[in-house]
């Protein structure tokens, strides 16, 4: 390990910091700075972090209410190990390297959100299948900066490139294509590939679509993404929150596409619609979509986004081509067709999400579980159908319920993850927030920058 970092380390004579970066269970992008030789003496080992990392909330209180996992303690460390395949030039003089938590026994931190997605990835492989997943990153941009976006309780804020909230508008200010082509060329620079990016729904609002992958490159260049989007924004004196539902316009997604393959062959392509993989893989989908969606749906706000006839799902339900129900599939081409899973929100952290979507199709693939037939029409507004979860306590308890994903995503997860839902509800309604409000200022200050 201490050759191939200081060979790393070495390609830069000028590198004065290596970054250490990882999610926890919210999704914030978190880590520490070290020196070159620090990197190099303790990459093999390890670095200590406090378990506080997974035990405060995106205010920054202590979470309570709940029992903590047997590795939690008062503030003892767990370990940062660095995935070196990750590790790139973030900018001149500063490389960054993503990992995962691991105690200090040597088992994986069941919390962790990278390790927790990469069980899943594993156990699909017992099944002899592995999944490419592409993601769409959705944002709102901010003509303010930061700064005066604080000063504002992140409210009344001016949307980057004028007010058209028309999809695929090109007629933007050249202020909102500089910030995308800014990104763009950042992103080229660290070795993310993207495909595509435009203009969204509502005003400022931009969709950025990266490269299909295995999972967790692309959960990684996901987490990434969205740093470069922030410091973008932040030397251009501009702001970008990824928030589910940052202004009284349309909300904003991350859906997710999945396909898995087996011997090199798209297995959820046959001639004349899905084949019956691909219907188990819904029909697990499905069956643990209540569930699933309290960890695609994390937040408050998350909720404040389903709404009927505004662009995301609403009912549990699943389609061909009909983007109003929650999976939509895509049929009859050898290597594009697959599900999409259209219910996370932008707020979700993609490795937890992939994670839940795997233990999903791992389900319907294990219990050859049938879906109900494809929704044709419209799925919104249909009182005949099943609805998801439209809080984030009924989505919780959904999850706590729910044997098949306590099964796949494990006990320690599924209860630490639940509690932390209910106490952000408590937080919510005793710490100011607004349930009969639009957008409560409360949100706004809690989750316009975090995660």
């Amino acid at each position: 390990m201490s050759e191939i970092t200081a060979t790393a380390t070495d390609r830069d004579a000028a590198v004065h910091t290596v970054r250490l970066e990882a999610t926890n269970h919210d999704g914030s992008f978190l880590g520490k700075n070290v020196a070159p030789k620090k990197f190099a003496a303790s990459a093999g080992s390890g670095f200590a972090f406090a378990d506080l990392l997974f035990g405060l909330d995106l205010g920054n209180d202590p979470t309570f209410g709940f029992a903590y996992p047997d590795w939690r303690g008062h503030l003892a460390d767990v370990q940062f190990r660095p995935d070196m395949s990750t590790l790139v030039q973030w900018e001149p003089g500063l490389q960054s390297v993503i990992g995962d938590y691991w105690q200090t026994d040597g088992t994986p931190v069941g919390t962790c959100p990278r390790n927790l997605a990469r069980k899943l990835v594993d156990r699909l492989a017992t099944h002899g299948f592995t999944a490419t997943v592409a993601v769409e990153i959705e944002a709102t941009l901010f003509q303010e900066s930061i700064h005066e976006a604080r000063a504002k309780g992140y409210r009344d804020l001016t949307p980057l490139g004028g007010s058209a909230g028309t999809a695929y508008h090109l007629a933007k200010s050249k202020d909102w294509v500089d910030y995308m082509s800014a990104v763009a060329r950042r992103l080229e620079e660290i070795g993310i590939e993207w495909e595509a990016w435009s203009d969204e729904d509502a005003a400022g609002q931009v969709e950025l679509n990266l490269v299909p992958g295995d999972p967790i490159s692309v959960c990684d260049a996901w987490a990434r993404a969205r740093q470069v989007m922030r410091e973008v924004a932040f030397e251009l004196g501009h702001t970008v929150t990824f928030m589910a539902k940052p202004t009284a316009g349309y909300g904003q997604a991350s859906h997710v596409n999945l396909s898995l393959q087996r011997d090199g062959v798209n297995a959820f392509y046959a001639e004349d619609g899905p084949s019956p993989t691909m219907r188990h893989a819904i029909g697990g989908l499905l069956a643990t979509m209540q569930g699933a969606t309290s960890i695609v749906l994390p937040q408050i706000t998350s909720y404040r986004r389903l709404v009927d006839l505004s662009g995301p799902p609403t009912t549990v339900t699943w389609g061909i081509s009909n983007k109003t129900t929650a999976v939509r599939a895509v049929c009859g081409h050898p290597a594009y067709s697959r599900p999409e899973y259209r219910v996370p929100g932008a707020d979700a952290n993609l490795y937890l999400a992939v994670a839940a979507i795997l233990a999903g199709v791992i389900a319907g693939l294990d219990g050859a579980i049938e879906p109900p037939e494809p929704v044709n029409d419209m799925a919104w507004c249909a009182p005949d159908l099943e609805r998801l979860p439209n809080t984030i306590t009924k989505a919780a308890a959904a999850l706590e319920a729910d044997p098949i994903l306590r099964e796949q995503l494990g006990d320690e997860f599924v209860d630490y993850w639940v509690g932390t839902r209910r106490w952000e509800w408590m937080q919510f309604h005793t710490a100011g927030g607004d349930p009969f409000a639009e957008l409560s200022e409360w949100e706004s200050a809690r989750y316009f920058e975090f995660p």
